[in-house]
């Protein structure tokens, strides 16, 4: 099952990856500035597109949910491997993004949280009503 999905993950992280290093270079900043973001970004438009359009087989869609579980672990290890000592020592450009970023998240969250229409809740798991 988990490695369905996958090449789409792979496709969406090479994506993301070469578009934080092109911003990393933008701002002169030695490093990936946002590039698992970007790829997060890039994996949910496109399975998103591709679950309405149904283009996903069952096995795909479950794939993406298992790469979707492992996200934290991955952006743990990704972001502990970059350098942010010398993206701080970049200057007050790197600070500069990093706040515009978070500045621009904010602002979006409650204009986002107002498109469509809402959801019907999950059905409860037969695992929560045993316990």
């Amino acid at each position: 099952m988990a490695i369905y999905g996958l090449t789409l993950l792979s496709v969406c992280m090479l994506l993301g990856t070469l578009l934080g290093d092109i911003l990393g270079k933008a701002v002169n900043v030695s490093a990936n500035v946002g590039g698992v973001g970007f790829a997060m970004l890039f994996l949910i438009l496109i399975s998103d597109y591709l679950l309405e359009n149904n283009m996903l087989s069952p096995k795909a869609q479950d794939g993406i949910k298992f790469w979707s579980m492992m996200y934290i672990p991955v952006v743990v290890a990704m972001t502990a491997r970059q350098n942010v000592v010398a993206a701080v020592k970049g200057g007050p450009m790197a600070i500069l993004a990093g706040v515009l970023a978070v500045a621009v998240a904010f602002a979006f969250v409650p204009m986002i949280s107002k498109i469509g229409a809402p959801g019907t809740p999950l059905p409860e798991n037969d695992k929560e009503k045993e316990a």
